[in-house]
Order: structure tokens, then C-alpha cells, then sequence
């Protein structure tokens, strides 16, 4: 393995972290574009998360790669976006670009920099007021983990650390995710629910519990503040003949107590965030005791269905359910649009910034902790495979600029009008949008810790919904579509909502108790 140390030795340690450098342990070059250190946080937080790819983030060392210096060299740039946590995607090292297919968990890719990079990253991020949380991949390893290849002598410990076929067992069987779920070597079959490359570990094994208990502990300690745990429902749901089975759920949903309460005796406050792939608010309810939030995937669907059909397809009855699951687990939703595994939300709404800014806004006014997906913000496309979801960012007009990763070209096409340099001086882009609608998170607590009550409405164009805690309230209403809406609101419960408090042109008016909003438009009524 290289040490990466040696491969930034040439840079210059930038002011901005001499304090976290010294805390973190020995000195080691960082980025020499990276900024000054940000304001003291103002303790006014949004609860929004932001999903990075550090792989096509920001390259500091010229090799076309993203690294973690890449990462805090931009962390005023998330900070100035109002966002309040970051979730990195795998930064193990892996045989795969990706880095679902770990093969050490207590290190980091040397593509992407050291564990002392980490630590400095974490401080620093810290320093600004933005969480870290990682990809935390365990259920299961590359093939080319040592265990696993020290598993493949039947007198080895690890060999019951994996899952081997039985006499009799159906080698033909498809696993959960619609693949083969056996896979032949040397004479025998091994259990890997998503790809050969990916052999699920046995966690009817004790000591395979332990050991995935101790790599979270080694990574709160680095400095992470949880982490989002991938494939969480399929520890136990291996085979699609399993779906919907109650006793996989309990299995499942057991683990992870087991694995928070492991955490707890370091860290009581780690955040545990679950990629539970189901369809229906009460599918997710069962991992709301052991996790703080699960991925609202049925809530993502929707929104970007109603946006991009301008009506409200749903929405009220889904958010309703959504709420009631929630509010009886005592929980956050994680509400987001999409992610490295879905075709970005521009391209499912067929490039169209009006669709994508109602999309934006819907998300970024629920209840919950929403996450936004690099380059969302920008409004960058891009369809399958996935290689093509996960492409550079784009910070400068010009696609070859300093810092630009050359990890794969794009598939999108887009130009340079399309890139964090042209949307900051477009007071009218996607990105002051998405700012703008961060920054009302903080600005009124209400968007972020809220409870949600649903307010139905005749127009199928409008889509409206009131926030509230125990002495306040404000009703959010959208403007799906293209043309101007007036609705008259009439009291409710005895209250009657009579000034515009937010809203994101200038044209909304309310008067006589009849709103009127622009094509488009969201306001946020007190």
C-alpha cells in the first residue's frame, strides 16, 4: 500500500489547519488552494446532509483522482451552502472505483489520501459545524478481503464468517437484488447477494458482530460522527423467496440494535442513517428503533413524479403515512431526491431547471434531515450505468481547470454554464435556489424541526402542507406547475395565515385571504 504522505509531501500545509494539523498528530501537506478557516459556526443549523463521491469531488494532487484534502479544501464552499453534514461514499480501499467491495476497513484508499487526512478532514469540518458520516459497507466484503480468502480453507476460523452452500442447496437461486445468490469456487459455492465480487459475511456469527462493532468504534474515534450503513436490510434478506418475511426484518432490525448499542458505549451520540430499499412507510417503520433515520425512498419518488407531471400525484396521503410512521418511532425522516445509484433527478425531469427548482423546494421543506446528491445543487445530469450518476463535479466553467477529476469523461454533455463558477454569479441559478432554500431551514426553525399536517387541496397544481411545533405554525405551499395559482385560504382551526414570510419571487401576494403565486413558486405563510 502506498503512503500517501509521500504523495502530497510536495504541497504546502495551508494556515487554515495549522491548529487541527497539530491536534491530529504529525504535520502533513495540504492543499495549497485550500481557504481560510470559515466564522465560528452561529449555532443556526439546517439539517440538510450532502452526498459526496470523493472519488470525482476535488483533486489536490494533480492525478486526476479526488482525495480527502479535496474534500476540506472545499468545505467552505458546503459551508456557504448552509449544509450541516457530509456523507462520504466508501473511502476503504477497494479493487472497484466504487468501493462497495472492501478489502481492509481499518485504512483508507491510498487513491484518495491517509487516515491522518481523514482526521484532519473531520477536525476541520468540525471546526465549520458539518458532521462527517461514511459509507460503512458490511454486509459484506470484497473477495479479495483476507478473510475471505483465508476462508476458503474449510479448517480456517474465518471459513464461518461466510456463508457456504449446504449439500442440497438450489445453486440457482436468485439472490434479493435479482441476481444469482451462489457462486462457484474451487469446487464449492459461496453466498454474495449482489455480485460475485461481494461475498455476504454470517452474522449468525459471533464474531463477525464483534468485529463490525469495533470497526464502527475505529471510526467514531478517527473523528466520524456515524455513518450511513449500506444494504441495511439485507444482513439477513439474502434470497428474493425472503421477501417480505417478518422473521428477516427481526433479524435484520436486531443486528443493528445490537450494533447501536455497541457504538453507544464509545459514542451515545453516533447518527445511524439506513439504505432500506423498500416501498411504503410501514415496510421502513421496523428499523426506525435501532436507526435514527432510514433513506424516505417511496417520499423521493413521489416528488419527483409530481414535478415533473406539475401536479400533485400523492403526495398528501404518502406524506401523511410518512409523518405517522415517524412521529409513533420518535424519529427524523432522511427525505432526498436521489443518489449514486439513481439517475440524476435533472435527467429524470428531462433537463428542465423549472421542474428541478419545484423538486428542490418540495425537499428542502420537509420535516426531517433531506440529503442532496453532489452536483444536485448545479443541476447535472446524467442516466445508467452507474458510472455515468458519478461523475467529476464541476467547479469551473472550464472542464480541465485545476482541481477538475478526470476519473471518467462525461456522459452528459453539459457545458460550462453547468458549474459552481458560472451558478455563484447567477443570482437566478440552481445553486443560489438551493442555497437560498438551505438558509430558510436556519433562518426559520419551523422548516426544520417541525411536525408536518397535510393541507389537502382542491387544485391537483398546488401542493401545500402546514409545519407547526407546540406554539407556532406556517403553511408552505407549491406551485407545481407553469402557470399562476390563486387559492383562498379560509381559517382553519380558528387560525388564519395572512403574511407572506417566505417565499422565492416577488410576485406571490396575499391579500383578502386570497393567495396568488407565480408559475413555479413556493411561499411560506405565517
Amino acid at each position: 500500500m502506498i503512503d500517501a504522505s509521500l504523495r502530497h509531501a510536495r504541497n504546502t500545509c495551508a494556515a487554515l489547519l495549522m491548529l487541527a494539523c497539530a491536534l491530529a498528530g504529525p504535520a502533513r501537506a495540504m492543499p495549497a488552494d485550500a481557504t481560510a478557516p470559515a466564522p465560528a459556526p452561529t449555532g443556526r443549523s439546517s439539517g440538510v446532509w450532502y452526498e459526496i463521491f470523493v472519488r470525482a469531488w476535488y483533486d489536490t494532487d494533480g492525478d486526476g483522482i479526488g482525495d480527502l484534502n479535496g474534500v476540506t479544501a472545499k468545505l467552505d464552499y458546503l459551508k456557504s451552502l448552509g449544509v450541516d453534514g457530509i456523507w462520504l461514499m466508501p473511502i476503504n480501499p477497494s479493487p472497484s472505483y466504487h468501493g462497495y467491495d472492501v478489502t481492509d476497513y481499518y485504512a483508507v484508499n491510498p487513491q484518495y489520501g491517509s487516515l491522518a487526512d481523514f482526521e484532519r478532514l473531520a477536525a476541520a469540518a468540525h471546526q465549520r459545524g458539518i458532521k462527517v458520516i461514511l459509507d460503512l459497507v458490511i454486509n459484506h466484503t470484497s473477495d479479495r478481503h483476507p478473510w475471505f480468502r483465508a476462508a476458503l480453507d474449510p479448517a480456517d476460523p474465518h471459513r464461518a464468517w461466510y456463508t457456504w452452500a449446504a449439500p442440497g442447496a438450489d445453486l440457482h437461486a436468485t439472490s434479493a437484488v435479482g441476481s444469482p445468490a451462489w457462486h462457484a469456487i474451487g469446487g464449492q459455492h459461496y453466498l454474495g447477494d449482489f455480485s460475485a465480487g461481494m461475498p455476504d459475511l454470517d452474522y449468525d456469527t459471533p464474531a463477525v458482530r464483534s468485529e463490525m462493532i469495533r470497526v464502527g468504534r475505529f471510526w467514531l474515534d478517527k473523528g466520524a460522527d456515524g455513518f450511513r450503513l449500506d444494504a441495511a436490510r439485507h444482513i439477513y434478506l439474502d434470497f428474493a423467496a425472503q421477501e417480505g418475511d417478518r422473521t428477516v426484518v427481526a433479524k435484520n432490525v436486531r443486528w443493528w440494535s445490537d450494533f447501536r448499542a455497541g457504538l453507544a458505549a464509545a459514542r451515545p451520540d453516533a447518527y445511524l442513517v439506513g439504505e432500506v430499499t423498500e416501498h411504503t412507510p410501514a415496510r421502513l417503520a421496523p428499523y426506525l428503533g435501532p436507526l435514527d433515520a432510514v433513506f424516505d425512498f417511496p417520499l423521493a419518488e413521489r416528488l419527483i413524479d409530481s414535478a415533473g407531471h406539475q401536479r400533485n400525484r400523492g403526495l398528501d396521503a404518502l406524506l401523511g403515512q410518512v409523518a405517522a410512521a415517524y412521529r409513533k418511532a420518535g424519529r427524523h425522516d432522511a427525505p432526498f431526491l436521489s443518489n449514486h445509484d439513481q439517475e440524476r433527478v435533472m435527467s429524470r425531469l428531462h433537463g428542465q431547471p423549472p421542474h428541478m427548482r419545484v423538486a428542490a423546494a418540495m425537499l428542502l421543506t420537509l420535516p426531517g434531515e433531506p440529503y442532496v446528491y453532489y452536483g444536485e445543487e448545479l443541476g447535472m445530469q446524467g442516466r445508467k450505468p452507474d458510472e455515468n450518476l458519478r461523475e467529476p463535479m464541476r467547479w469551473q466553467r472550464a472542464g480541465d481547470a485545476p482541481g477538475a477529476t478526470r476519473w471518467k469523461a462525461s456522459s452528459a454533455g453539459q457545458g460550462g454554464e453547468v458549474s459552481v463558477e458560472a451558478e455563484e454569479a447567477d443570482p437566478d441559478s440552481l445553486l443560489n435556489r438551493y442555497r437560498t432554500l438551505i438558509h430558510w431551514r436556519a433562518e426559520l426553525p419551523l422548516l426544520r424541526d417541525g411536525d408536518v399536517r397535510t393541507w389537502p387541496l382542491a387544485d391537483p397544481r398546488l401542493f401545500a402542507f402546514e409545519r407547526f411545533d407546540g406554539t407556532a405554525r406556517v403553511l408552505v405551499v407549491h406551485n407545481l406547475s407553469g402557470t399562476p395559482r390563486t387559492l383562498r385560504l379560509a381559517p382553519r382551526e380558528g387560525h388564519a395565515y395572512g403574511t407572506i414570510r417566505l417565499h422565492t419571487g416577488g410576485a406571490a401576494t396575499l391579500a383578502g385571504g386570497r393567495l396568488t403565486l407565480p408559475a413555479y413558486a413556493t411561499v411560506v405563510l405565517q
